[in-house]
């Protein structure tokens, strides 16, 4: 009995020493099972590729532009698109220097570009194969956009005119007394401004460059700021 008695503290000290040591050992066993680690409250977040790329250079707009470069691109795809949602084509949103003229764009060896402006209220578009930007080095804008319409018969000429009234606003009483003036002389010529339409947004004039003698007939098209 007293070497009973003896052995009790030892007994106490060793189930004291085991309630200290199990949360310690649980904690480590929870930790390793998880893969969890304690963080450095200074470390950052590592940065994913989308913030990464935030200072790219590459563009991915959708409009043309009219330096060298997107020249080139224009003739290579035979596309061009331009913004004038804003009214107007500034020399600065196309890559080109306040001074500078704009360029000629002019693909009549290798075929028609397909032109689109984006106006205040919905496109301008056509199959062209001459664009011209008219400015002057004091602007910081074009003041028009040209280019040529073509066709190939009277029929296809007098539809191109029809679709820009439709389109466009273009008058269209002007527009069918030229057409019914023509049909009676089909060989005659005529140079003849029809009043514009301005239900984009930008003033649209149709130039109408006539002349029965040709095969082919021409419509110069001007897209100016609207007054």
């Amino acid at each position: 009995m007293p070497a009973r008695r003896a052995g009790l503290p030892r007994l106490r000290r060793q189930a004291a020493v085991v309630r200290h040591v199990l949360p310690v050992l649980v904690l480590a066993g929870s930790l390793a099972l998880t893969g969890c680690q304690i963080s450095n409250p200074n470390a950052t977040e590592p940065t994913s590729a989308a913030s990464s790329s935030a200072g790219s250079t590459v563009s991915t707009s959708e409009f043309s532009t009219l330096d060298a470069a997107g020249v080139d691109q224009i003739r290579a795809t035979k596309t061009a698109r331009l913004d004038m949602r804003s009214g107007s084509l500034n020399k600065a949103d196309v890559r080109v220097t306040e001074d500078s003229s704009g360029p000629e764009i002019n693909t009549r060896d290798s075929g028609k570009i397909a032109l689109t402006i984006v106006a205040p209220n919905g496109e301008i578009a056509g199959e062209t194969d001459r664009i011209r930007f008219n400015t002057t080095d004091k602007r910081p804008d074009f003041s028009e956009v040209t280019y040529f319409l073509t066709a190939d018969s009277a029929a296809e000429y007098f539809g191109l005119i029809r679709d820009g009234v439709q389109r466009y606003g273009i008058d269209g009483g002007s527009a069918e007394r030229w057409i019914s003036s023509t049909e009676k002389d089909p060989e005659g010529k005529s140079d003849f401004s029809i009043t514009p339409g301005t239900s984009t947004g930008l003033e649209v004039n149709y130039d109408l460059r006539y002349d029965g003698s040709k095969d082919t007939q021409v419509i110069i098209v001007h897209v100016s700021p609207a007054a």
